[in-house]
C-alpha cells in the first residue's frame, strides 16, 4: 500500500509561558520559567508540593458561550490551541467540516474540577438534584476530543487516546497514520490538561514529585540534574494540523515540518520503573518508520520529567543509541510537565527549533547528574541546523512513545 506524507501545516499552544506559539517560543529563548507557587495546593492536607505551571489567563471569550457551557478549562485551552492552528494552516471551513478532516486529541482524565464540582454536590446526602447537565460533558474522559469536534463541525474520524504524559505524542502518532494510509486528509491533533491539587497529589502519593522551589519556584524542575528531585506539574495544550503532503501542497498551504516517524511501545517490565531497553527499542523502531540511522538525528527533544529513574533511563537509552553526538534537551525546567499536553507543546517547540536552527538548553541544569551524563546535554543556547529531529514522551504503565520530525 502507498502511504502519504504527512507534513505539519498549522500549530497552536497554550503554556505557562502564555497564549500563542511565539509566546511559548519567545519565552524558552529568553530562558524564562512558567513555574510559580499555587495557593490552592497549601489547603490539600499532606500535600508537600506547593508549585506548580499555571496557564495565565486565556481569552475563553473567543468561544461562544453555547459551546462552552460543556467545556471545562482543558476543553477550553484545547479550543483555543486549535483556533491558533487553524488560522495558521489557512484551513477553510468546507474543508474543516467536510468528513474528510478528523481529530486525535486527549488528556490524561476529564476535568478534575469538574468531577471535585460533581461529588461536592452528590456526596453530602447522594442526591443528584443539584447537579447540572452539562457537567457529565466536562468529566467524560473523551470531553477534549467531542467538546473539540463539536465546537469545529469536525464530521471525520475523531480519536480520543489518553494515555497519562505520552497522551500528546501518541494522539499526534495517530492521526499521522490515519493520514499516511489515505483515511483522512487533515487531521487536529495533539493533548490537553488542566492543573488540579488532585494531579499534583498523584505524583506526591507516588513519590514522584518535586518538594522543593518553595522559596524559587523557578529552580524546582532539574530533568538530568543531580539535584532534581521529581516532577513539578503544570497544565496548557498544544495542537497541530497535519495533512498529506498532496493536500496541503494543492491548496497552497506552507509546510512547517514533516512526520517521517512514529513508534507507540509497551515497556510491560514495570509499571511506574523505566526500562532503558524498552526506551531504546521505541526509539529504533521510530528510526526504522522513517527510514533513517541513528546517525542521521541532529537533535532529540527528551521526555526527561526531573525524575531520579525516568532521566536516567532515557540518559542511559539515548545515550546507547546516539551516543554523545546530537544536542539532548528537555522543556520541563521551563515549563514543568504539561501532562497530556506535553508531547504536543514539546514537538511545537521542537519544530519551532528546526525553523529557526536553534537548540533550547535545559532549564536548570547545572551539575549534570553522572548516570545522565553520558549523552550531549545542551547546557547553553545553540544556534545549529537541526534537520532530523526525534521527539520521545514516556508514560507511566509503560506506554512509550517516539516521533521523528524532518524539517520542511
Amino acid at each position: 500500500m502507498h502511504l502519504q506524507r504527512v507534513v505539519i501545516t498549522g500549530m497552536g499552544a497554550i503554556s505557562p509561558l502564555g497564549s500563542g506559539v511565539e509566546a511559548l517560543w519567545n519565552g524558552l529563548v529568553e530562558g524564562r520559567s512558567g513555574i510559580s507557587h499555587m495557593e490552592e495546593l497549601e489547603h490539600v492536607k499532606g500535600l508537600r508540593p506547593r508549585i506548580a505551571g499555571r496557564v495565565p489567563e486565556v481569552n475563553a471569550k473567543a468561544i461562544p458561550r453555547k459551546a462552552r457551557r460543556t467545556m471545562s478549562n482543558l476543553s477550553i485551552f484545547a479550543a483555543l490551541a486549535a483556533l491558533e492552528a487553524i488560522e495558521q494552516a489557512g484551513l477553510d471551513t468546507d474543508t474543516l467540516t467536510g468528513g474528510r478532516t478528523g481529530l486525535s486529541v486527549g488528556s490524561t482524565t476529564g476535568s478534575s474540577q469538574a468531577l471535585e464540582q460533581f461529588f461536592k454536590l452528590y456526596l453530602p446526602e447522594n442526591s443528584l438534584e443539584a447537579i447540572r447537565s452539562t457537567e457529565f460533558f466536562k468529566i467524560m474522559n473523551h470531553s477534549a476530543a467531542a467538546n473539540l469536534a463539536q465546537f469545529l463541525g469536525i464530521s471525520g474520524r475523531v480519536i480520543a487516546a489518553s494515555a497519562a504524559c505520552s497522551t500528546g505524542c501518541q494522539n499526534i502518532g495517530l492521526a499521522a497514520e490515519a493520514i499516511a494510509s489515505g483515511k483522512q486528509d487533515a487531521m487536529l491533533c495533539g493533548g490537553t490538561d488542566e492543573l488540579h491539587p488532585l494531579t499534583v497529589g498523584t505524583f506526591d502519593i507516588i513519590e514522584a514529585a518535586s518538594t522543593s522551589g518553595a522559596d524559587d519556584p523557578a529552580s524546582a524542575s532539574r530533568p538530568f540534574d543531580a539535584d532534581r528531585d521529581g516532577i513539578v506539574c503544570s497544565e496548557g495544550a498544544g495542537i497541530l494540523l497535519l495533512e498529506s503532503y498532496e493536500h496541503a501542497r494543492e491548496r497552497g498551504a506552507e509546510i512547517l515540518a514533516e512526520i517521517t516517524g512514529f513508534s507507540s511501545l509497551c515497556d510491560s517490565s514495570n509499571m511506574a520503573s523505566p526500562s532503558a531497553d524498552a526506551i531504546n527499542l521505541c526509539m529504533k523502531d521510530a528510526l526504522k518508520d522513517a527510514g533513517i540511522a541513528e546517525s542521521e538525528i541532529d537533535y532529540v527533544n527528551a521526555h526527561a520529567t526531573g525524575t531520579l529513574q525516568g532521566d536516567a533511563s532515557e540518559a542511559q537509552a539515548v545515550a546507547n543509541l546516539f551516543g554523545t553526538t546530537p544536542p539532548v534537551s528537555s522543556l520541563k525546567g521551563h515549563l514543568g510537565h504539561t501532562m497530556a499536553a506535553s508531547g504536543a507543546i514539546e514537538t511545537i517547540a521542537t519544530v519551532r527549533m528546526m525553523q529557526e536552527s536553534t537548540i533550547i538548553p535545559t532549564a536548570n541544569l547545572t551539575n549534570p547528574s553522572e548516570e545522565c551524563s553520558a549523552i550531549n546535554n545542551a547546557l547553553h543556547l545553540q544556534k545549529r541546523p537541526i534537520t532530523y529531529a526525534l521527539k520521545n514522551n514516556f508514560a507511566l504503565g509503560g506506554i512509550n512513545t517516539s516521533l521523528v520530525l524532518r524539517r520542511s
